[in-house]
């Protein structure tokens, strides 16, 4: 899709996944190019729509990115990897969240999930992730998970949040690595100054916006 200026514009598709109601987001652009972010799809039946979508759509998946390694965010990885030949890229502060997907698995009392690939390169703060003729910056924003990463569209005003913000609420921070005050600073020092028009597209739930929460979180205005 091309904007009145002509300058290239990037769509986000989303899926809802898995018992957690995770959101993946599929993000392409013109081009045809895409990436999978935090693909959850956990069964055969999920996988086909995840695959469908993107043929409908006539994309080429060319990254496959976590924004945290929550198990609800990562049961898809190993799919898409083999099925699309992509190499996982995080955070690598969320390694040893990654890695613990099998116990905590155990402790929900879940069935045992594909596991997932090892990263094959990790995303820094501030580093540019391209894909097409889009540009998206990787935002540092822990709180919820140790090292989660957003990841903020300057040029089509948008921010793919994984469990950072929500509509009405935040991420919670009482598991492994989390912490109530490091998640609120988040917030405030990496997505409020980028403008309340800022769409964020979430890992749970509807989207929302900078603005909209920033005036209205019970959790940011208590």
């Amino acid at each position: 899709m091309l904007k009145e200026n002509g300058k290239s514009m990037s769509n986000v598709v989303k899926l809802t996944f898995n018992p957690f109601q995770e959101n993946t987001y599929i993000v392409h652009d013109e081009t045809g190019e895409c990436i999978i972010f935090d693909p959850g799809c956990n069964s055969p039946q999920e996988e086909q729509e995840l695959v469908r979508t993107i043929n409908d759509l006539n994309l080429k998946p060319v990254r496959l990115i976590n924004t945290h390694c929550h198990i609800d965010h990562v049961f898809g990885n190993q799919f898409v990897s083999e099925h699309y030949g992509l190499g996982l890229e995080i955070h690598e502060g969320e390694l040893p969240v990654l890695k613990a997907v099998p116990q905590i698995l155990q402790m929900y009392g879940l069935p045992p999930a594909k596991t997932s690939p090892d990263p094959t390169s990790f995303i820094k703060e501030g580093d540019i992730v391209k894909f097409g003729n889009t540009e998206l910056k990787a935002l540092f924003t822990p709180g919820h998970s140790p090292a989660s990463l957003s990841f903020f569209c300057e040029a089509d005003r948008y921010i793919i949040a994984g469990d950072v913000l929500f509509y009405g609420s935040i991420g919670r921070t009482d598991l492994p690595g989390g912490d109530m005050q490091t998640l609120l600073n988040a917030i405030v020092t990496e997505y409020y100054p980028l403008g309340d028009d800022v769409a964020v597209h979430p890992g749970h739930g509807p989207d929302t916006s900078v603005g909209y929460e920033r005036k209205t979180n019970p959790f940011l205005n208590g």
